[in-house]
């Protein structure tokens, strides 16, 4: 696909609203008043609501045809079509305010803000932020991928068993049988170690610079992966839904790894016992 004139100012202030929203987070952090729970274990904060503000006001005042998908306003979405890809010539942002927001409430400092840029149904910009380590992780359709501005590239672990992995589990654990209990158990058996650290667009960006080799998460959202994803295939890894190799950011299910231990993770994970 011809990468469009607009992408550079697209970009330029992409970057500048990630540093300048994790800048926020970073500055809050402890100090948060108000936490409201959208469901038992899913909560949001009045830090998720500044950032997202922060993302609507900037991108309408300089893009005021572009669409906005925001994690909070997810209800508003769904009656909109949130799960579709933006439409022939139309650019969406999608947007998690903060990433890790159980991890913030609680002062655990590890958080991210995540925006990716959709372009005609396939994202063409992501960033991913790390304030507690001043880490901006970017990438660009076709070209690469970076942390800090230094190119990134995927591990080189080849065997499953001697792959470190990231997952997730889903806020309705308690009442849904597809809660990651049984996957984690399996996959922690064929693997060296698992980790569970609470922030999915952080655990593909550590995919993506080789601190991990792989990861999957059951019942993500868009906004979750639409940055993460593109960083991850810019690096020269491999993300999938469960449903087949391809990718679709709606998909809610994810695989992601190098290109020698996703093929295993994959099996493992679909291979029905």
């Amino acid at each position: 696909m011809q990468r469009p004139l607009f992408l550079m100012p697209v970009q330029n202030l992409l970057l500048q609203l990630v540093r300048q929203a994790g800048t926020l987070l970073r500055q809050q952090v402890g100090k948060v008043h108000q936490v409201r729970y959208k469901s038992e274990k899913n909560l949001v904060t009045e830090m998720d609501q500044r950032v997202e503000t922060l993302f609507l006001r900037a991108v309408s005042r300089h893009f005021p045809e572009h669409e906005v998908l925001s994690e909070e306003m997810e209800e508003e979405a769904r009656g909109e079509g949130w799960s579709r890809p933006a439409g022939r010539g139309r650019v969406r942002w999608i947007i998690d305010p903060l990433d890790g927001t159980t991890n913030y409430a609680h002062g655990f400092p590890h958080f991210s803000v995540s925006a990716g840029v959709e372009y005609q149904g396939r994202i063409v910009l992501g960033a991913v932020f790390n304030p507690m380590l001043s880490e901006l992780f970017f990438a660009r359709q076709g070209q690469g991928a970076s942390l800090n501005g230094k190119p990134i590239r995927v591990s080189r672990v080849r065997r499953l068993e001697h792959a470190l992995l990231a997952t997730g589990f889903p806020y309705d654990l308690k009442t849904s049988r597809i809660n990651n209990f049984a996957e984690f158990k399996r996959v922690s058996q064929h693997c060296q170690a698992v980790r569970r650290a609470g922030s999915a667009s952080l655990d593909l960006c550590d995919v993506a610079c080789g601190r991990f080799d792989g990861f999957w998460e059951y019942k993500l959202k868009p906004w979750d992966v639409a940055a993460a994803s593109l960083i991850v295939q810019e690096a020269g890894g491999r993300i999938s839904n469960f449903s087949g190799p391809g990718l679709n950011i709606y998909g809610g299910s994810f695989i992601a790894g190098n290109c020698q231990v996703y093929p295993g993770l994959r099996k493992v994970l679909t291979t029905r016992t």
